[in-house]
């Protein structure tokens, strides 16, 4: 396992360019399943999830030929099923979360899917029930091996049906999504996730020749097709690290300019962080952040009660930028509520903010009160252990702003989800070594 030993207290400057999106690539890589034909992906991110896919694909028996930075052609005319029933594949799938969604093209294509209980982040149950009901409903079998906790779907052919999920998973939502549009008629989806990643998966899959209608809504229609072709595809900016960026220049009262940020994608993300004191300029496609030199105000609600940030199904806020809400408010004047909804275990890597000298109230599992320093205590070096890749990251900030040389193991879980994030914080001025 890496480490990070980072010198905070420095000031950053220059501009950024967001890596490719990590959730609408893991989503996509699943969707070239469904042609035979050659599938183009662009501004893919170099990171160890989507490298974990990538690398799953190839043992599938997808061909896959780098054009370019971050530019791949996939092949997947000739899949080898038999690798769902091998040792490896158990190995392979259970070390990456994303792999649930190979299931729905898998199913639609070849009347068969399998994975074994994926991992990924530790931040509390991440059920797959609405994924497997839907598979029932539309046709396939379901089998549960509890003693190698590994799942199987099969089905002769798939037909069209109402669909009503029980909460808006976007993994759910894109798995059923892509099961669907190779069904036998008319499929709905009622209460889906409706997030940017499943609008661009949704494009995608109509250049491909899906019809779906309802795009961008929680009600999606889809008359299903006969045969998918290829496309190309480009990946949206990643909105998790342009939040990322934002809250790293407000905590190191960095004046920074984040590049080709695609706005009409970022749904609440500038709101919040106004809402935390932070000031954002649009400049054409950039989102500029000025030096805070003077710190930042966190914005009471209009009866002057404490405001209350929690996360919610799109157009709600993220649940993946909560963590890196909780560490910017450490440093803000006065005080915040963190509601995380979704994961009960994301925030317990608040304790080693607090170790830091941050003042936060863990309230339960799911609530945190954060009173802000206001800059007049900086945050204190120490050794750390990143749990999650959101968890890691916040560290990350923590560390860059505090006074001290501070170490941070298992980064492991930070690179999952941040293409060589030490490499492009020194362009910033940072000072921070890979150990």
């Amino acid at each position: 396992m890496g480490s990070f030993k980072i010198d905070g207290g420095l000031q950053l400057s220059g501009s950024i360019r967001p890596q490719g999106a990590k959730n609408e690539a893991l989503q996509v890589l699943c969707a070239l399943l469904l042609t035979d034909q050659k599938v183009i992906v662009n501004n893919i991110p170099d990171i160890i999830d989507v490298n974990r896919l990538i690398s799953l694909l190839k043992n599938l028996g997808v061909r896959v030929f780098k054009l370019g930075s971050g530019s791949y052609e996939f092949d997947p005319s000739k899949i080898n099923l038999d690798y769902l029933k091998s040792d490896q594949f158990k190995t392979d799938g259970r070390g990456l979360r994303g792999s649930i969604m190979l299931v729905g093209p898998l199913l639609a294509r070849f009347g068969i899917g399998s994975i074994p209980k994926p991992g990924g982040d530790k931040i509390g149950r991440r059920r797959l029930d609405t994924h497997f009901d839907a598979f029932i409903k539309l046709g396939a079998k379901f089998n549960y091996n509890r003693e190698e906790y590994f799942y199987t779907v099969n089905a002769n052919k798939l037909n069209g049906c109402e669909i009503l999920l029980d909460e808006p998973s976007v993994t759910g939502t894109a798995n059923i999504l892509m099961a669907s549009v190779l069904s036998k008629g008319k499929t709905v989806i009622y209460n889906a996730a409706c997030e940017p990643y499943l609008q661009q998966l949704c494009s995608m899959l109509v250049n491909m020749g899906a019809k779906i209608s309802g795009i961008g809504s929680n009600l999606l229609t889809i008359n299903g097709v006969k045969k998918l072709n290829g496309t190309t595809h480009t990946l949206l900016p990643d909105m998790i690290e342009i939040g990322s960026w934002i809250g790293l220049a407000a905590m190191t009262k960095s004046e920074l300019t984040i590049k080709d940020v695609r706005w009409e994608f970022l749904g609440q993300i500038p709101s919040i962080f106004r809402q935390l004191g932070i000031h954002l300029k649009k400049i054409n496609d950039d989102i500029y952040i000025p030096s805070h030199k003077n710190g930042y105000e966190i914005k009471n609600y209009i009866d002057g009660s404490i405001l209350t940030i929690s996360d919610g199904p799109w157009p709600g806020f993220t649940p993946d930028l909560l963590s890196i809400i909780l560490v910017v408010a450490t440093q803000a004047r006065g005080s915040l509520v963190v509601h995380q909804k979704m994961f009960e275990s994301r925030l317990f890597f608040v304790d080693k903010l607090i170790d830091m000298g941050a003042k936060i109230i863990l309230c339960d599992p799911h609530r945190a009160t954060v009173i802000g320093h206001d800059f007049k205590s900086q945050l204190k070096s120490t050794v750390m252990t990143s749990p999650d890749i959101r968890a890691g990251i916040s560290l990350l900030i923590a560390a860059l702003s505090a006074n001290g040389t501070s170490i941070i193991n298992n980064i492991e879980q930070i690179d999952r989800g941040y293409e060589c994030i030490d490499e492009r914080l020194k362009t910033l001025g940072a000072s921070i070594e890979r150990i």
